[in-house]
């Protein structure tokens, strides 16, 4: 029979990066009430190959003047305390 292996590789690919979507998504939820107080939001957009997040901001969050403040003291720390191998958070448009 023919080789299983690249299979197994890309199982073993998804299931990482599901777990490690997940992980991120339970960092944000830690923190969707107090923005959600603030009729605001964040969506995950992507993890880029180097470890990068991409957020969009949601609702009052995305013209919110201090939403850059939120994204690096509040989001980015919270994400990188619960999922380390996260190098920085951005958001984008």
């Amino acid at each position: 029979p023919p080789c299983q292996c690249n299979r197994l590789l890309i199982f073993q690919i998804m299931t990482t990066d599901t777990l490690l979507i997940q992980r991120i998504e339970d960092a944000l939820n830690q923190l969707r009430p107090y923005l959600e107080a603030d009729q605001g939001d964040v969506s995950l957009v992507e993890v880029t190959d180097e470890m990068v997040v991409r957020l969009k901001f949601l609702g009052a969050c995305s013209s919110c003047n201090m939403r850059a403040m939120t994204l690096k003291a509040g989001i980015e720390h919270t994400i990188q305390r619960m999922v380390p191998e996260i190098k920085r958070v951005e958001a984008v448009e």
